[in-house]
């Protein structure tokens, strides 16, 4: 029987959240807004729309929205050239994958983004397949972006473990019945990570690495 290994990517397998905040909080700055970082921090994750919706509220004048969007991903696009992935992030996805699990990227990022990313990450010998907010109706926390990941997995819930950084992937990840493991380096904290559902949490990819014999992945066998 298949199982699937479900990974978030900004924040999870790239130290590039904070990259989003200065993108965000420089476009929302441009445009009037003035938003502290923290909370923009703490947004992350949500696809634009959501985010904005989260900052700003959902009774906002949406006219600007394509203009903030825009600017943000006219900024972050200025890393593109130069994303970091952290450590062991590629070593993490090639041994799930050498141990017969299809490894799928989960994320909110756009279609522009996932190129750069994956190129940092430099493990798509390991990588099945990807979805991406672009492909679903809503994205994280609502279930559907996990939901889409195991239909392309062709793996129920029980068969799936996925991985992410923020309190908006645990709670996708429960919402679609799958375990979840959180990940410290995205920068949120492990309390808030736990009260959102994560069935275990570690510091980065090399922490979850070096404990993967002990961790919810071995709770799911290979047949």
């Amino acid at each position: 029987m298949n199982r699937a290994a479900l990974f978030d990517v900004d924040g999870t397998l790239t130290d590039t959240n904070h990259l989003h905040v200065t993108a965000w909080w420089e476009a929302l700055r441009q445009c009037g807004h003035r938003v502290p970082m923290h909370a923009i921090h703490r947004a992350i994750g949500l696809p634009g729309e959501d985010l904005l919706d989260h900052l700003l509220g959902e009774d906002r004048d949406h006219g600007d929205d394509d203009r903030l969007s825009g600017a943000h991903d006219t900024l972050y696009a200025t890393y593109f050239d130069r994303l970091p992935a952290l450590e062991a992030a590629a070593d993490l996805l090639r041994t799930l994958a050498g141990a017969g699990w299809k490894v799928l990227l989960v994320t909110s990022a756009k279609d522009s983004e996932l190129g750069a990313l994956r190129r940092a990450i430099d493990a798509d010998d390991a990588i099945t397949d990807t979805a991406t907010s672009d492909d679903v109706e809503e994205g994280k926390p609502a279930p559907d972006p996990v939901h889409h990941a195991l239909e392309l997995a062709r793996v129920p819930p029980e068969r799936a473990v996925f991985v992410g950084d923020t309190v908006w992937d645990m709670k996708a990840a429960v919402r679609a019945g799958v375990a979840g493991v959180g990940l410290l380096c995205g920068g949120i904290p492990r309390y808030d990570l736990e009260e959102a559902g994560a069935a275990a949490v570690y510091g980065d990819p090399a922490d979850l690495l070096a404990a993967l014999g002990d961790s919810p992945f071995s709770d799911v066998p290979a047949a």
